[in-house]
């Protein structure tokens, strides 16, 4: 069986496809990322292969972007919902996801929430489609925008007729790592919907970059790409200064695109590195600094780590509020990062975060290994209907 997986570009919309392509390599299946030239290193790093589509024009980005960052964030996630993703990405995405499924035939195509090519090719040549959610909170809270007029515009590129229920798209089922409560409680879950576990990596030792110390270790991490969205130096140094004076070992990485040296001196307890593999670093950390980005929120929560949200943008608000809503966190905004920490020893010294957190972490560890998808997805190819449990 092909399974195609299909992303737009960062680390936050492979990384939730790549548990899926594992399981499916392990089974014996053969497995293709289609993704933006602009990806390689991502998936690249997972190990998987590539198809690489056109990226969106910079120049056409540049003007929609300056107008999300002047937006209030209710606006800025529909402009980046219908003219980012379903707009020019989908747009500069098209005709290489369409060629690549003409000429690789896969049996089941599975799409992250914000790739729009794909869904429409895979109907365009009747190829059975899932959607993998790379989203926690924003399920039941965020507002979609209204994406019938470009997802209409894609369609008439290959011939298909215009949908006129486009809404749709946000009741189909999906399959997910994210346990039910990070979801807003009023979120509409489809009955269809599937939630699966990643089984954690074989825990490791990290090299001892603190002398010896035994101080409780701190890991930070304001994702793949804020570093280079212009939070870097201001927002990495602000938390260097905030934590200075904790008893505490501090692991802070910045991510690929800038560089280190540029945060300036930093004192004895804080080592800053590139990029650590998250997994790697979790079943060492005591607690986490983080941006509310669904990947490490969710590895944070797996883990049964507390949680310090610093939200920047996107649906990160939304994953904040969540995390303190359930206490295994707490939610401070930009401009209270004097205060961390204050909040990184509450977090430390106060059991009730830790024990909310185990609370998310067992529910993980109860769902069913993301291996259990392959039977699923088998079923599809021969032309069933899915064996979905209730979510």
């Amino acid at each position: 069986m092909r399974i195609l997986f299909a992303a737009t570009r960062t680390a936050g919309h492979i990384g939730p496809l790549v548990p899926f392509a594992h399981a499916c390599r392990r089974a014996g299946h053969e497995v293709l990322v289609a993704a933006p030239r602009s990806a390689a290193p991502q998936v690249e790093r997972a190990g998987l292969p590539l198809a690489a589509l056109d990226d969106p024009s910079e120049e056409l980005l540049a003007p929609i972007w300056e107008r999300v960052h002047a937006a209030e964030p209710h606006d800025a996630n529909r402009i980046v919902m219908e003219e980012v993703y379903a707009g020019e990405h989908a747009g500069a995405a098209l005709p290489g996801m369409l060629a690549t499924m003409q000429s690789w035939r896969p049996d089941v195509v599975l799409r992250e929430t914000c790739e729009f090519a794909s869904l429409v090719a895979a109907e365009r040549l009747g190829l059975p489609q899932f959607q993998v959610a790379i989203f926690l909170a924003a399920f039941g809270d965020m507002d979609w925008g209204d994406l019938g007029d470009p997802l209409n515009r894609l369609r008439e590129q290959v011939g298909l007729r215009p949908d006129r229920h486009p809404q749709r798209l946000w009741e189909e089922p999906y399959l997910t790592l994210a346990p039910r409560s990070l979801e807003y409680p009023a979120a509409v879950v489809s009955p269809g919907t599937r939630r699966f576990r990643e089984p954690p990596a074989p825990p490791q030792p990290l090299p001892d970059w603190w002398g010896g110390s035994r101080e409780p270790l701190v890991y930070v991490s304001f994702g793949s790409i804020a570093a280079g969205a212009g939070f870097y130096p201001a927002v990495y140094r602000a938390t260097v200064e905030a934590l200075a004076d904790l008893p505490a070992r501090v692991l802070l990485t910045v991510g690929d695109e800038v560089d280190p040296a540029a945060l300036g001196p930093v004192p004895a307890s804080v080592h800053v590195e590139p990029w650590v593999p998250q997994n790697a670093v979790m079943p060492h950390a005591a607690a986490m600094i983080g941006h509310g980005g669904s990947g490490s929120t969710l590895m944070a929560m797996a883990a049964g780590l507390p949680l310090a949200v610093v939200p920047l943008f996107a649906d990160q608000p939304y994953n904040a509020r969540r995390v303190a809503a359930i206490g295994a966190g707490i939610a401070l905004g930009p401009d209270r990062l004097g205060e961390l920490g204050d909040a990184v020893s509450a977090l430390l010294h106060e059991p009730g975060y830790r024990r909310a957190a185990q609370a998310v972490a067992a529910e993980v560890a109860a769902q069913p290994p993301v291996d259990a998808v392959v039977d699923m997805l088998e079923d599809i190819a021969r032309g069933g209907r899915p064996g979905m449990a209730a979510a």
